[in-house]
């Protein structure tokens, strides 16, 4: 059974800023480091484009996980999607949306779908991930 998990934030900057940011691995690194995350691109760059490749390194539930995800789709800066190539889960797809509201805002929109062991555990979890990934960004978009 798959879940969708959906974490709208509406943040004070422009699309381009917020969408550069979210395609930052140090970022990404940055906004979960209580799990020891690392992320490692394919190109060896910090930014991520279309077809680029990132493996994740964390600790979650007192176990190390990797997963690697592609970038399937890039549409600066409205949109792009990453889906898991290999890791922990029997599918994951996340797009990530980035709609410029009237004032120059931008409303950030992470959907997550996923298919995992486990599901009544890992989506609230993986929910909570979401949101203070979000919250980062957030702060360092408006700083």
């Amino acid at each position: 059974m798959s879940a969708l998990i959906e974490v709208v934030t509406d943040i004070d900057a422009p699309p381009s800023v917020v969408f550069g940011l979210e395609l930052d691995m140090d970022v990404h690194a940055a906004s979960l480091a209580g799990s020891d995350e690392t992320a490692t691109t394919s190109t060896g760059k910090r930014q991520v484009g279309l077809g680029d490749e990132v493996t994740f390194r964390a600790r979650h539930f007192g176990i190390v996980w990797r997963m690697t995800s592609r970038i399937t789709a890039y549409e600066p800066p409205h949109r792009f999607v990453d889906e898991q190539v290999r890791g922990p889960f029997r599918a994951m797809r996340h797009e990530h949306r980035f709609d410029e509201l009237q004032d120059g805002r931008t409303r950030m929109t992470d959907r997550m779908t996923v298919r995992a062991p486990l599901h009544s555990v890992v989506v609230p979890y993986l929910r909570r991930l979401l949101v203070k990934r979000a919250a980062h960004v957030k702060l360092l978009s408006e700083a």
